[in-house]
């Protein structure tokens, strides 16, 4: 079990995305564990096979219990050199060749969600071809397959025509081994529903929500606004617990970090004036906003002044390699998240303006990455779109730094002996006094405002 973030203690099982005999590669997402703040997907440490799976789904378990085993592959076995053949010590000249057989050809890359989603579509993955790197089958080769393998007399729903109901699928043999989806599970428990008795209208027969209430006693069943207080009272459990979550978190970062502070106000002139004449040139879609630009700034003056990025960790300062600029998203139901741009000062501004949108709308969807909430090395919050003009953050330990950008407003500026309104943002950054002192903190935020004087460099 991974730590997902410095308050997490433990963790619970939410679904399983391979099974004992996958073939897995360092990074694919095995595995959906499910947090005080949200469920993440877990990606896997290694490449191998999946040996066994040493939790079950829906145990929770503490941090840093073993989840599966996993046995490296074969080809990474040391083994000894084979004594040479007769064959092999004849002259070259001499050695009649073997006849050639046939190449075998090497097994497609197939990543565990994939074959997950297969399974829940029906579809035997050797009977598609992969349109993905190195013939690798992609969601959409499945969606393909999945619409030939419909029988043309039912065509696909549209928004004008209701979607068809589908005829439950009967319990068989296998009924114990069949899926359910985390809130079916959960609902199934609060209702007293045994599912084993539960009809599944899922792909492959898997019970959903609406399956479970269906299963529910009549003499239970209550009115449609009062069926809808589990889920209400689960998500109001979760609000709960997350604020609980951060409220130990920000109480041990405030006890064991000194805190120390400083502020600038940067000029955003030359900054607005890009952006206008860039997104002029831009469809709708790709168009940049000003976080996007004062993100790539804070990545930038990270790795021009490196003591501000990294972990605090056996009482000395660790640097990273490379800028993980996390950033706090804030969730519709209450509470935040603070998951990672990877390489965020490397991206171009394109580039990271979509991961931004990307990690925003997973974040509040509850399907980040497990990578993407532990390896942020500095963080960004911004409070501007709230109407805030300023914020001094609490550090995420164990990070050393966090970065706060207010609104963008108007402001008189001398400027050249005139007064002019000028847009201006301000600049403020958190930091541990362990690692770095004020005169640290002021240059990076030097550095943080020459960098928002140059947007055509970012």
């Amino acid at each position: 079990m991974p730590v997902l973030g410095a308050d997490m203690d433990e963790g619970t099982v939410l679904e399983w995305l391979v099974k004992p005999g996958d073939e897995v590669r360092k990074g694919d997402v095995i595995a959906v564990i499910d947090t005080e703040k949200s469920a993440i997907e877990v990606e896997s440490f290694a490449a191998g096979t999946i040996k066994q799976l040493a939790v079950s789904v829906g145990e929770t378990v503490p941090v840093g219990t073993v989840l599966a085993i996993i046995a490296e592959p074969a080809g990474e076995r040391a083994e000894p050199a084979p004594a040479a053949t007769a064959a092999e010590r004849m002259p070259r000249e001499l050695a009649r060749p073997e006849p050639s057989t046939p190449a075998v050809p090497a097994p497609r890359p197939v990543s565990p969600v994939i074959r997950h989603r297969a399974r829940e579509l029906g579809i035997d993955l050797a009977t598609i071809g992969g349109t993905g790197p190195a013939g690798s089958v992609t969601g959409e080769d499945l969606e393909h397959a999945a619409a030939r393998l419909r029988p043309a007399a039912a065509p696909l729903p549209t928004a004008a025509s209701p979607r068809p109901a589908r005829s439950p699928q009967k319990p068989g043999p296998g009924a114990g081994r069949r899926r359910v989806t985390p809130l079916a599970r959960r609902l199934a428990a609060e209702l007293g529903v045994d599912l084993a008795a539960v009809a599944g209208t899922g792909p492959a027969g898997a019970i959903r929500e609406a399956d479970v209430r269906l299963a529910e006693p009549a003499g239970k069943r209550a009115a449609p606004a009062a069926a809808a207080a589990p889920a209400a009272r689960s998500a109001a459990e979760r609000n709960q617990s997350m604020r609980q979550a951060i409220a130990r978190l920000m109480a041990r970062s405030k006890r064991e970090i000194p805190h120390y502070y400083v502020s600038n106000t940067a000029d955003m002139t030359r900054v607005m004036s890009w952006l206008y004449d860039r997104n002029r040139e831009l469809e709708v879609s790709q168009r940049l906003v000003p976080a996007a630009l004062l993100l790539k700034a804070a990545a930038l003056a990270a790795r021009q002044v490196p003591q501000l990025n990294g972990y605090w960790e056996d009482d000395a300062f660790r640097p990273a390699e490379a800028v993980h600029l996390g950033v706090a998203v804030s969730l519709r139901g209450g509470g935040l998240l603070t998951p990672a741009i990877h390489d965020a000062a490397g991206l171009q501004l394109g580039e990271l303006m979509s991961r931004m949108r990307d990690l925003v709308t997973r974040a509040r969807s509850g399907r980040l990455r497990s990578s993407e909430l532990t390896d942020g090395t500095i963080t960004v919050t911004n409070l501007g779109d709230r109407g805030v003009e300023s914020v001094y953050g609490v550090i995420y330990p164990p990070q050393v730094a966090l970065v706060g950008f207010g609104r963008i407003i108007e402001r008189p500026v001398v400027v050249g002996g005139l007064v002019g309104a000028r847009p201006v943002v301000a600049t403020t950054l958190a930091a541990d006094h362990r690692a770095t002192d004020g005169y640290t903190g002021s240059r990076y935020l030097s550095v943080l405002g020459d960098l928002l004087q140059r947007p055509e460099e970012l």
